[in-house]
């Protein structure tokens, strides 16, 4: 499966992220060229990974930091739950 994207209200700004899928089922959460984490899908419910489990391969990690258009984020569970809800959708359209 191909990277892609997908828009999220955060706050009161609007942010893309890419969504890095892999074959073990893990999605890796990309903002501006750094992985903010990673999430995977446990029945119905969506998790964060551990970061002792992520690989992120040649990803930085994302330093977070408000400029220019970026915005501070941090993936949460909450914030978590709502990127998977976007992968699904994606996943339907497919």
């Amino acid at each position: 499966m191909d990277a892609f994207n997908i828009k999220l209200g955060y706050g009161s700004k609007e942010v893309t992220l890419t969504i890095l899928p892999s074959e073990d089922g893990i999605y890796k959460v990309i903002y501006y060229g750094g992985i903010l984490g990673a999430i995977r899908k446990y029945d119905q419910e969506w998790d964060l990974v551990a970061d002792d489990e992520l690989i992120a391969g040649d990803l930085p990690p994302y330093q977070t930091e408000i400029a220019n258009d970026r915005i501070e984020i941090d993936l949460t569970e909450q914030l978590a739950d709502r990127i998977g809800e976007e992968i699904d959708i994606h996943l339907e359209e497919e």
